[in-house]
């Protein structure tokens, strides 16, 4: 996976939930309004601090969470 620059996790933004720019706007945010039907512009209105970078980011770390593959542990 490239290095992503724009996506962080802290424990006391958001629970540790996936953050941009370690701003209280999650992955998960930006994500769902583009699955609503939000463009760019109308992420970029609602939330002007963004950067069109952000959400293009956000999206490249959803697509790569989607090909993560967890494996239960085996007990000892």
């Amino acid at each position: 996976m490239q290095n992503l620059t724009r996506i962080t996790r802290n424990p006391e933004v958001m629970g540790g939930k996936p953050c941009i720019r370690g701003m209280r706007v999650t992955v998960g945010t930006v994500v769902g309004l583009m699955a609503s039907g939000y463009s760019n512009s109308d992420i970029l209105k609602v939330y002007p601090y963004l950067e069109e970078a952000d959400i293009y980011e956000a999206l490249a770390y959803a697509a790569w969470l989607t090909e993560e593959i967890e494996l239960p542990l085996r007990s000892a």
